[in-house]
């Protein structure tokens, strides 16, 4: 399973984007801790040094779904601006989405056509007389590269083989900030008022107040045990 995550300021004011930050830290190391895969495919960094307007996350893992469920929404800080000392504002809030029906784009080399040719000098002029030098095109997308550096054919293959994916990458790269720019509805549909995370000082860790009630619910469950044998 992969999906898409996007971690978001929600075009908010500096403190939001500091929060961004930290949050994906938090993030991050949670989902170590869960043996999941990660890519920060795309980052916007914030108007300050640390701070960060907006990150994009490639997570890989048999399931998701439960460990999302505890991040998916809005995002709150309590606490006060150190940017902005003298102001009022103490609840600070950022969005956590997921980017749906973006499919990233597959590299294969079993996709690209090879072809040697003579290594080219200045002016035009062969400089090697033998096809040590190699065009790599990237069939699916058209996109194309071309190694001269080695006196090798094999290493001018490999180095045209990296190459190539970059660029092909560079494509994928184009497509998601493309769709960025298209769901900035995201970015301004942070919900405020009924955040699935609370956080509050500069320890976002040991500040963390889960609103999955799962604790509440375990004390009854503990509550109902004991009243059932007190019965018995």
């Amino acid at each position: 399973m992969k999906k898409l995550i996007q971690i978001t300021s929600g075009r908010g004011p500096l403190e939001c984007q500091w929060v961004t930050a930290k949050v994906l830290k938090v993030f991050l190391e949670e989902v170590k801790n869960n043996a999941i895969d990660y890519e920060i495919i795309h980052r916007e960094n914030g108007d300050e040094n640390l701070t960060l307007k907006s990150v994009t996350i490639l997570l890989k893992a048999k399931e998701l779904d439960t460990f999302l469920k505890t991040w998916l929404g809005s995002i709150c800080w309590t606490g006060k601006s150190t940017f902005r000392k003298l102001h009022k504002r103490s609840n600070w809030f950022i969005g956590i989405f997921e980017l749906e029906g973006l499919e990233k784009i597959n590299f294969s080399e079993k996709d690209i056509h090879f072809q040697t040719t003579r290594s080219q000098g200045s002016g035009g002029q062969n400089v090697n007389k033998v096809n040590t030098a190699v065009r790599a095109v990237h069939i699916p997308t058209g996109e194309s590269v071309f190694a001269q550096d080695s006196r090798s054919q094999l290493e001018n293959k490999k180095l045209a083989i990296i190459r190539l994916k970059e660029k092909v990458a560079g494509l994928y790269i184009k497509q998601l900030e493309k769709r960025m720019q298209d769901t900035w509805s995201n970015h301004l549909q942070v919900q405020r008022g009924n955040p699935v995370r609370i956080f509050s000082g500069t320890d976002f860790k040991k500040n963390y107040q889960d609103k999955s009630f799962k604790k509440q619910r375990n004390i009854l469950k503990k509550e109902l045990k004991n009243d059932r044998n007190e019965l018995n």
